[in-house]
């Protein structure tokens, strides 16, 4: 079959709604994007256990402290699972890790930005997690078939992590005036860094407009981010606390809220790696990495003790 027959068959199973498995045939440009995409998402997975770690040995009481390590707990499944999908693609863990290690790879720019207060760790759940929710339930339906089956589970875990955010922030609202005051401040300061995990707006977006053709996204950024602002306005309502914009209002024209402009210059400088706490965050990255390969290494010679064990057996009988 040429390859013009082969990329117009490939096309034709995406448009009916089958999945490509890793033993199927696949344009190299659409192996390359899930590459880029899932390694992107794992490594946001991974980072993004660093911002509430340092939180769990200060949690207020027992039930928060097992919560928050239940939860990055959690988020180093999730980088598993998306590592082990990535290496269906044909790469290796090791170049996906040097990767993230150099800098040469990204990762969610959210995960740059320190967390100051209890309280942020109500605002990243209730935020962060709330907007990973609605950029990963359409993922479950990618056309990939490892990526789509791994964010099933995935997105299970993200939503109890958003109800636990949530609950934090309401505790906080229903609390002393202090307390309510550290909840406005949290929402203050991760709202608008929320807004940006949905990437850069439809018409500059590199990837968008070919991915939604394979259907790797299934959702552009603009209409994601407008659901999320309408889905969490309500819910800052409910608490009591008001969302940092002045612009934000309802439009009963378009049944939707109207919200501000994003500073987008602020997004690309944490991109290019200069947010608050890049350095911070490769730079502990690469320690636990370092200090972790003794684990790794025991790992591999109980595994290659157990292969010889089995072929020893094997002779025997």
């Amino acid at each position: 079959m040429s390859r013009e027959r082969m990329e117009e068959y490939f096309q034709a199973t995406i448009d009916a709604d089958q999945k490509i498995e890793p033993k199927d045939w696949m344009p190299d440009a659409y192996r390359k994007t899930l590459i880029r995409q899932i390694s992107q998402h794992a490594h946001s997975e991974i980072v993004g256990m660093l911002p509430e770690g340092n939180w769990i040995t200060r949690a207020p009481n027992l039930r928060r402290k097992a919560a928050l390590l239940a939860k990055v707990q959690d988020e180093a499944g999730h980088g598993l699972y998306l590592y082990s999908a990535c290496e269906t693609l044909g790469v290796e863990r090791e170049e996906l890790l040097d990767q993230l290690h150099s800098g040469q790879a990204k990762y969610s720019s959210i995960f740059n930005y320190p967390t100051l207060t209890w309280a942020d760790i109500g605002a990243i759940g209730w935020l962060v997690d709330g907007a990973a929710i609605m950029n990963q339930v359409p993922l479950c339906r990618c056309s990939y078939g490892p990526y789509a089956r791994a964010m099933v589970r995935i997105c299970k875990e993200e939503s109890f992590h958003q109800r636990q955010g949530y609950e934090i922030m309401l505790t906080l609202c229903r609390g002393s005036d202090e307390q309510k005051a550290m909840a406005q401040d949290a929402l203050n300061r991760w709202w608008w860094p929320a807004l940006m995990m949905f990437g850069p707006n439809d018409k500059e977006s590199t990837h968008s407009e070919q991915s939604m053709k394979w259907r790797i996204k299934r959702i552009s950024n603009d209409e994601l981010r407008q659901r999320f602002v309408d889905m969490t306005v309500p819910q800052a309502d409910f608490l009591g606390i008001q969302v940092p914009d002045p612009d934000m209002k309802w439009n009963e024209s378009t049944g939707h809220y109207d919200f501000g402009p994003i500073n987008w210059d602020e997004f690309w400088n944490v991109v290019k790696g200069n947010g608050p706490c890049n350095r911070e965050r490769l730079k502990a990255r690469v320690q636990a990495h370092e200090e972790g390969s003794w684990v790794r290494e025991a790992a591999m010679a109980y595994a290659e003790k157990r292969k010889q064990r089995a072929e020893e057996r094997a002779r025997v009988a």
